[in-house]
């Protein structure tokens, strides 16, 4: 079999996937290069030479994981978020580009601000704090995750994206170290469990992968935000912000916890989607 008929078969094979969009030939060109080596470009100019057996087999093998509903990114091992690469696996949530949009506004945010002091909550792979850090690097960032798995991911990107300015605390948000109590920070991003729990059985089934921990925002999703306005605002300078990722549908209820909370200027965010995305608030002097 040639390598072009190899990546053929991947694709066709892929195309069975259920979803409204067909992403079966970018999907079978990361899997080919991560099995055989060869981006698109060594693919279309080598394409006629006989596919070597060891890569053939690991290329199929990675197809039929695809299939039953591994997730692409951690077949791959790693995903980018804001330009970056981070590796991923079992144990820590996939970066999705919408949160791209919170990390645009804390860059707003901290236009002006000489040594911006920030801090990130429910970090996961660290992909916000990190991406922070890489193009803030006056700043002192700190990133707080409960998870050992998770936790060790964070540590791995840290070191791979070379942020010396981010910190990866292990720790549970709702009860704060010292090392996170002890000073007060210019903003506070969180991108908190969200999913309602009824939900999570129904979800595509490459999300019924993620660890439970990272989607499970209780019976209606909001469990995380009842509590992190009043959580964070201690946490803040007079003036500072804070920023939430939510799910769909969750914008009134989300803003209404932080107008409720000591802040104001409180906005909901749409994505490019026209999805509510994000919700901020300052909180007031």
């Amino acid at each position: 079999m040639t390598l072009s008929r190899l990546y053929r078969l991947g694709k066709e094979q892929l195309s069975t996937l259920p979803g409204g969009e067909d992403n079966s030939p970018m999907e079978a060109a990361f899997l080919f290069e991560k099995a055989l080596g060869l981006d698109w470009r060594e693919r279309f100019r080598r394409g006629q030479e006989p596919a070597p057996e060891e890569g053939a087999a690991a290329f199929l093998a990675l197809i039929r994981r695809r299939l039953a509903g591994e997730p692409l990114q951690y077949l791959l091992g790693e995903w980018e978020f804001y330009g970056l690469p981070f590796q991923v696996g079992p144990g820590v949530l996939i970066p999705r580009p919408e949160t791209e949009l919170l990390v645009d506004r804390v860059l707003e945010l901290c236009r002006g601000l000489s040594s911006p002091v920030l801090l990130d909550l429910c970090s996961g792979s660290g992909c916000i704090p990190i991406a922070l850090g890489k193009a803030l690097p006056s700043a002192s960032l700190w990133g707080v995750e409960l998870s050992p798995h998770a936790l060790e991911y964070f540590r791995q990107n840290l070191a791979r994206n070379g942020v010396p300015n981010v910190t990866a605390v292990a720790g549970d948000i709702f009860a704060l170290p010292e090392e996170v109590t002890g000073r007060r920070y210019d903003i506070i991003t969180a991108n908190p469990p969200y999913i309602p729990r009824g939900e999570l059985p129904g979800l595509q089934a490459e999300v019924g992968w993620e660890p439970p921990l990272a989607l499970d925002g209780g019976e209606d999703g909001l469990d995380f935000y009842r509590r992190l306005p009043g959580l964070c605002a201690p946490l803040l300078k007079p003036g500072g912000w804070l920023l939430l990722e939510i799910g769909e549908g969750q914008g009134e209820a989300v803003a209404g916890l932080l107008a409720g909370a000591a802040f104001d200027r409180v906005q909901v965010v749409t994505d490019l989607s026209g999805l509510e995305r994000c919700v901020w608030g300052q909180r007031k002097d």
